[in-house]
């Protein structure tokens, strides 16, 4: 006899029932985009529905995310000056450490996330520190990247999550956490970060395309599949708490690689380039935006994924409530 697999699929109750992979709001992330300045909301054309604020304005997002239940937020800065050696990225009074006093001084429920990078922050759009030939240089750049670990550690951060991609930079932020008594803001590491032109529309978002070359010399190269482990292994060795997984969707594998690796948290991140094609193919009618949006959702908790970070956490938290 053959085995009748539909009869635990016969109407919603069962399928309720049997189901094994679970979403639910506290495992959203939503990144938001803060700019330095006064009564900015602007939207960003590349991402319909995602907006630049001003910290004068935020409080319009994060009302909205109060009500819809998610709690856990990724800030990233948008400055009003940037130089070649990132120095507004670990200013006391910067755009984002502005932000974080703010937000834990006029909310309680949230847990504050701070992308840390240079890119957002450097005048050629870099993720470090150049050589006289254009060169990312790596032992210098992870200085400044504790640098601005530390400064948002001081204003209040729950979690740092460098994203830089340079060799060392867990062990340089471990240590300066440490050493300034720091020692128990989790890291959340960027461990398998991919060069990918899934990235085009938040280089728009936060302003932070090179201005010349690539990143190919520090990110993770796609046709080479032997450093995933290698990534993940050293960053937890030098004290990573939490590792990301980006992009996600066209690196399912590889999420579900390191998630049945490593006993630690494993984090999808949903970039830019997912959610604008999403959302292109959904104002053309050519989708089911909530169906196509909810069964990618599933399908990175299904590759293993504790969290998700994305930019359709409010679209998705609203489907869970339906």
């Amino acid at each position: 006899m053959f085995k009748r697999h539909r009869k635990l699929r016969k109407n919603e109750m069962i399928r309720n029932l049997v189901k094994d992979i679970y979403l639910e709001k506290s495992d959203l992330i939503y990144p938001i985009f803060i700019e330095e300045g006064e009564n900015i909301k602007s939207e960003i054309p590349s991402m319909p529905g995602i907006f630049r604020y001003s910290i004068d304005r935020l409080s319009e997002e994060l009302d909205e995310l109060v009500k819809l239940g998610i709690n856990s937020i990724l800030l990233f800065g948008i400055p009003k000056h940037k130089d070649e050696c990132a120095t507004q990225a670990y200013n006391e009074n910067g755009v984002i450490q502005n932000a974080i006093k703010f937000i834990k001084k006029n909310y309680d429920n949230f847990l504050v996330i701070c992308d840390v990078c240079c890119c957002e922050y450097t005048s050629h759009g870099h993720c470090g520190i150049l050589d006289k030939d254009g060169y990312v240089k790596n032992d210098e750049t992870i200085e400044v990247i504790g640098e601005i670990a530390l400064s948002y550690a001081k204003a209040g951060a729950d979690i740092v999550a460098p994203s830089d991609m340079m060799d060392g930079r867990i062990e340089k932020i471990k240590e300066v956490l440490e050493q300034n008594h720091f020692e128990n803001i989790p890291i959340m590491a960027y461990s398998v970060k991919y060069s990918s032109a899934f990235y085009g529309p938040f280089r728009d978002a936060a302003d932070s395309a090179p201005q010349f070359g690539d990143r190919k010399s520090y990110q993770m190269d796609f046709r080479r599949n032997k450093d995933i482990t290698s990534e993940v292994y050293e960053d937890l060795k030098q004290g990573a708490d939490i590792v990301i997984v980006k992009p996600a969707l066209a690196y399912l594998d590889v999420l579900k690689k390191v998630s049945d690796s490593f006993e630690v948290p494993t984090i999808a991140y949903s970039v830019s380039g997912e959610y604008s094609m999403t959302k292109a193919a959904a104002q053309n009618g050519w989708i089911d935006e909530e169906k196509v949006v909810m069964e990618q959702m599933f399908a990175m908790k299904r590759a293993g994924a504790s969290s998700i970070i994305t930019y359709y956490a409010k679209e998705v938290a609203k489907n869970l409530k339906q």
